[in-house]
């Protein structure tokens, strides 16, 4: 039997394979696509744009394994009950749950690839790729890590924490200096909204103005700042919290709890990827009873069609789910499991009533 278990895993991680290739090309000619309008803004060439695609990649892989590892699976498993060899199987008396094994073996060794793409290589070059995209667009602009974005424009030294919005960041400090270097004045806003003409809104802003006798003092007023850094620069230097490894993720969820901040968005960020990550062993499981089932004659657009539609609706359910989370302060930790709970309840339940 281990024989035939070895040819399952083989073969539905060859079909898993090919489709994840597909889908790579399709992410890249994608993002590149996206970059065209980026090519010819300060330095950022087509070169840097097939660099910035390139760096990008692993994170593709780790966002589309749980729908390519369906698909593929679905493919790989559904060519064996085409050519018989599932009833064959079956016949020596190989059990559902027997070939459900070895595809939950193949499920595993997936698992284990989206973990090393997804901690050590996916966020690291995606920053990088941030990075080199902004240096090159905007030259005569800096901005340096830790403790979130900073940025230098001119005389003008701007901290962002984190990006709320498309174009709104969560928080923003303002540090402005004279001609030769002095502190002029400091300045925090609980809001930064980033508009099409340059100018930032900075909502409930306080600001200490430093002259050569006192200390001015401003509370929660509001100012218009204009600066050469758009929040699209900024997007580039700041990081989702879907984008971030588990590691640095149960770091910030600390720090959020011991300075009493809300840690929401870093709580269902870590246990989204715990769950999307589990969500790959019940994908490819759920394929073994359509082999058995209804699909086993069918061909492989029926599947590929299948499989898209599963993928969709989990992608969509667990969108939906992160804009409740957030907009109803429902509990992040239940509903991050959710779409994962849902897909392995079905596998489960079709594969206990396969024959």
């Amino acid at each position: 039997m281990q024989l035939l278990d070895r040819y399952l895993i083989r073969n539905t991680l060859s079909a898993v394979a090919l489709v994840m290739s597909v889908l790579m090309v399709l992410a890249a000619l994608f993002l590149f696509i996206q970059q065209q309008d980026d090519i010819g803004v300060g330095g950022y060439s087509t070169l840097d744009a097939f660099w910035y695609v390139l760096l990008n990649l692993p994170q593709q892989l780790y966002d589309f394994m749980p729908v390519g590892a369906l698909i593929g699976s679905l493919l790989g498993l559904g060519a064996l009950a085409r050519g018989s060899e599932v009833t064959v199987m079956r016949a020596t008396g190989l059990s559902p749950w027997r070939i459900a094994g070895a595809a939950a073996m193949a499920g595993l060794l997936l698992i284990v690839l989206e973990l090393v793409t997804g901690e050590f290589l996916a966020s690291p070059l995606q920053q990088v790729a941030r990075q080199e995209k902004a240096f090159s667009k905007f030259a005569d602009v800096s901005f340096g890590g830790g403790g979130g974005a900073w940025v230098r424009d001119g005389d003008l030294i701007l901290n962002v924490a984190r990006q709320s919005g498309a174009n709104q960041f969560g928080g923003m400090k303002v540090f402005e200096l004279s001609a030769d270097h002095r502190l002029l004045a400091i300045g925090q806003a609980g809001r930064a909204t980033g508009s099409s003409d340059g100018t930032w809104r900075l909502q409930n802003y306080s600001e200490s103005r430093f002259t050569p006798d006192r200390v001015l003092a401003s509370l929660g007023s509001e100012r218009r700042m204009e600066s050469k850094v758009s929040a699209s620069f900024l997007g580039l230097a700041v990081s989702r919290p879907n984008d971030l490894e588990l590691t640095t993720l149960w770091q910030l969820i600390g720090y959020s709890r011991g300075n009493d901040l809300d840690a929401a968005p870093y709580l269902f960020a870590f246990w989204s990827r715990i769950a999307r990550t589990v969500a790959i062993l019940f994908a490819v499981i759920l394929a073994v009873p359509f082999i058995l089932g209804s699909l086993r004659s069918s061909g492989s657009g029926a599947r590929t069609l299948l499989g898209m539609l599963l993928g969709l609706g989990f992608f969509l359910l667990q969108s939906l789910i992160e804009s409740g989370t957030f907009a109803f302060g429902l509990n992040p930790v239940l509903l991050a499991w959710l779409p994962t709970a849902l897909l392995a309840a079905v596998a489960v339940g079709l594969l206990a009533r396969a024959r």
